[in-house]
């Protein structure tokens, strides 16, 4: 699907959702009440996070123009973009899920798939917790892990884009 067409996806995914819980409801209205429960407490867990990202794309699409994005980490951004994808995936906190729409947005705006995946592999590495993965499995281990997926990443990176880009062809 190219991406200026409307994907419906998301309304399918609803309605099979609405669909089984229907059919939960029939069998059990107890096991319904708890579920929903639960989703309930999970919205309220990350409602203000899902603002802060709604409110940060709001920001990007005001404040940075597309031009800006892809002259950063668009086709021609080069070795700068794979650094620019490397410390920013290192230093990206929060849960994964949250950075989607983030991504996504950044795509449409022209970030090549290479930069969003070696941004995705990086933020395996965590500089907080160096220090406790240096306790338990030593400076070395650390440094050559870091290091080989910090190259590894780059790699990634490259191997999607090209087989996204070639499936476009």
């Amino acid at each position: 699907m190219k991406k200026t067409e409307k994907s419906y996806a998301g309304w399918y995914f609803l309605g099979i959702v609405i669909v089984i819980y229907a059919a939960v409801a029939l069998f059990s209205i107890d096991t319904l009440m708890k579920s929903l429960v639960f989703f309930w407490q999970i919205i309220k867990k990350v409602f203000w996070v899902f603002l802060l990202v709604f409110a940060l794309l709001v920001v990007i699409n005001y404040f940075i123009k597309p031009k800006t994005i892809v002259k950063h980490l668009g086709k021609k951004a080069g070795a700068k973009g794979w650094l620019i994808a490397l410390i920013s995936g290192i230093i990206s906190t929060g849960p994964i899920y949250l950075w989607y729409p983030l991504l996504n947005e950044m795509q449409k705006h022209g970030v090549r798939n290479g930069y969003v995946a070696t941004f995705l592999y990086n933020r395996a590495i965590k500089p907080a917790l160096l220090p406790l993965f240096i306790f338990y499995f030593g400076i070395a281990y650390t440094v050559v892990l870091t290091v080989v997926m910090l190259f590894a990443s780059i790699l990634q990176g490259y191997v999607v884009e090209k087989i996204v880009e070639g499936g476009k062809r």
